[in-house]
């Protein structure tokens, strides 16, 4: 019994709700419980995780920006979640699908898919220049390690000191006299950055000087879109025994790091410089902002991702539970890091006698120059540099799997015939192949350029708009009493007050403030020195405002099909949810959701009933039901409905 029982919860029903392999025979459901929560994870804990908390933790005010972050974490992250979870969760329909809530807000649906798709392009990018620097530790000696390499400069100036072949009791003085030069030189290019820039990158002059395709780079991201198609190729039946590695892995190799850290000098001042408290910032409107956006980005918000993954659920599972493990284990992620990353920084520091400012950075800079670098300063240099770029490789798959699958999904759901069904691993690898198409200018030496274009834009305001005209639409047009109707009807109780008044006022408050203060703040990208020219940026805001127009595009286009004389009238259509909204599964559509025309009939069944009393009693039988039928019909729910004609 017991096992039955524990069964029962990792397959995500609730006590004393029968337990089935799969709840949705057509579409599918995750293996078990377990498997959702762990790919959720892997979606949100992300490369964001590592290389942009601990930087903005440090900039903002270090122990004290951990109030606003939770502040935003209760306040915006976990309801949001858990809205998305329960809007896919209820009606089993991936990104596009969803929106038969109020057919003329499908636009948000697109929106969501022009995101994902941007998203997908350059973040395997990023994957595959982990997978090139994974490859290149292999070796005996790091090859950023010295600055006697051909494509160093002469204002190469390594920490490391000379090769050890070299290195004797002679030419030690010229060892420490090279550190002291080290130190005092307002700023110096390190051998890991002049191998990032020079080698690995060989990075144009321009955003708009192309050269060559860097034929490494080119084949690591072959490697990568390979990856995740076969990670993906059965959709969640694959994808989901996967993440039971790609998403545990990364803490193991985090706990690793962290244990190798904390035990090397100057560890211990990386972390105060991470977490002492400055009061006086929690006062700046621009800390609340970077905290409320961190959160928002972070968990994944709006991509369409978080929907797609509680599609394949089953439609009682809890998903309220599931969207406070996933948000508070994301959050936990990022501050753990925190600790992973300021130590090995706050150790490079102390070699260099420098302060530990001068050597955090975040985003590529911190992942591919200052981390690497500061691993050439540890013995067995090249095990660590194997395990954290195999971290950084493990924490972007999980993120990529649901990427695909959104776009996947959507693609799938929107077509719905039974063969696109049967055969949806050839969508999946067409979008693979478009997606590795669409990202080989992104391996050119420009290619970084049009990455930091594409993530500072593509994926920026955008979002933030999604998600509050999805807020809107669920809680205002189509009615915040019937929402969360809805959601006791699947989870067996309403949705908590708390989240309740979020859904309503606080989430969509905040979301509006990160808008106000993106917009704020706004300042034209750079790239160290580089200024990105004027016309590289309308490029950039066009990536974001494509995934905005559609919501209005396809507005209007409802508007304009939808029955009616007046334009009042084609909108209030519109607005109205589709027939078929609701749970996936007849079984589940009770209430108001439950059928009342003649077709909720079944007769099959009847007969089948019916013939085992032979063939005489079953002419009879039918005679009499059709006869009953005209007066009662039985309703999907289990009552007796009395129709009505219709108008």
């Amino acid at each position: 019994m017991a096992e039955k029982q524990f069964s029962g919860i990792l397959n995500g029903a609730v006590p004393g709700e029968p337990v089935k392999k799969d709840e949705n025979s057509r579409r599918g459901n995750w293996g078990n419980q377990i498997e959702f929560v762990l790919t959720s994870v892997g979606y949100a804990v992300g490369l964001g995780n590592v290389w942009r908390f601990p930087y903005l933790c440090y900039r903002n005010g270090g122990g004290a920006f951990m109030f606003p972050y939770f502040i935003m974490l209760v306040f915006c992250g976990i309801p949001l979640f858990f809205l998305e979870l329960s809007f896919g969760q209820f009606t089993s329909l991936g990104c596009l699908g969803v929106w038969k809530v109020s057919p003329m807000f499908k636009g948000v649906g697109y929106g969501m898919m022009v995101v994902s798709t941007y998203i997908g392009i350059y973040y395997n990018v990023v994957i595959c220049i982990a997978f090139y620097y994974f490859f290149m530790s292999m070796t005996n000696l790091l090859p950023w390690t010295y600055c006697n390499n051909p494509w160093n400069t002469p204002d190469c100036a390594g920490v490391a000191g000379t090769p050890r072949a070299n290195a004797t009791f002679a030419n030690m003085s010229a060892v420490v006299s090279g550190v002291t030069e080290i130190v005092n030189r307002t700023k110096r290019t390190s051998p890991s950055e002049e191998y990032w820039r020079n080698y690995v990158l060989n990075i144009s002059d321009g955003i708009g000087n192309f050269g060559e395709v860097r034929l490494p780079i080119l084949g690591c991201l072959a490697v990568s879109w390979v990856v995740v198609f076969l990670c993906l190729i059965r959709g969640v039946k694959s994808s989901g025994k996967v993440v039971y590695f790609t998403a545990t892995f990364p803490y193991l190799v985090l706990t690793i790091l962290f244990i190798r850290g904390i035990t090397l000098d100057g560890a211990v001042s990386g972390i105060k410089y991470y977490l002492t408290p400055q009061w006086e910032k929690i006062l700046d409107a621009k800390v609340w902002g970077d905290a409320a956006s961190q959160i928002f980005y972070s968990l994944g918000c709006a991509w369409g991702g978080l929907i797609t993954m509680a599609s394949y659920n089953k439609f009682h599972n809890n998903c309220f539970r599931d969207s406070i493990i996933i948000s508070v284990t994301n959050c936990g992620t990022s501050v753990y890091a925190g600790f992973v990353i300021f130590s090995i920084l706050g150790f490079m520091a102390n070699h260099l006698g420098v302060d530990v400012s001068e050597v955090a950075d975040h985003g590529p800079g911190l992942a591919f120059v200052a981390y690497p670098e500061a691993l050439t300063l540890l013995p067995i240099s090249p095990l660590w540099s194997l395990l954290f770029f195999f971290m950084l490789i493990l924490l972007g798959l999980g993120t990529q799997f649901c990427l695909l699958e959104t776009l996947v999904t959507a693609i799938v759901d929107e077509i719905g015939t039974d063969w696109i069904i049967k055969n949806k691993t050839y969508v999946t690898l067409g979008v693979a192949i478009i997606g590795f198409l669409l990202g080989v200018p992104l391996t050119t030496q420009a290619g970084i350029y049009w990455l930091l274009l594409m993530d500072n834009y593509a994926a920026s305001f955008s979002l933030v708009i999604i998600s509050c005209i999805m807020c809107i639409c669920i809680m205002y047009v189509y009615g915040h009493k019937n929402y969360f109707k809805d959601v006791e009807m699947m989870l067996g109780f309403p949705p908590p007050i708390f989240f309740r008044i979020c859904w309503k006022y606080v989430s969509p408050f905040i979301i509006t403030f990160i808008l106000i203060f993106t917009v704020i703040q706004y300042k034209p990208i750079t790239y160290n020195d580089y200024v990105y020219p004027g016309w590289s940026l309308v490029i950039g805001f066009a990536m974001a405002l494509s995934s905005v127009i559609c919501i209005p595009i396809y507005a209007l286009f409802k508007i304009a099909v939808s029955e009616g004389s007046t334009f009042v009238e084609r909108l209030k259509n519109s607005v109205r949810p589709d027939p078929d909204w609701g749970p996936a599964l007849q079984e589940h559509r009770k209430g108001r959701y439950a059928t009342t025309g003649p077709e909720s009939v079944e007769v099959c069944p009847l007969k089948e009933e019916l013939r085992d009393e032979g063939k005489e009693k079953l002419k009879d039988k039918e005679t009499e039901k059709k006869d009953e039928i005209g007066l009662t019909i039985p309703g999907s729910n289990g009552s007796t409905l009395n129709p009505t004609p219709s108008a």
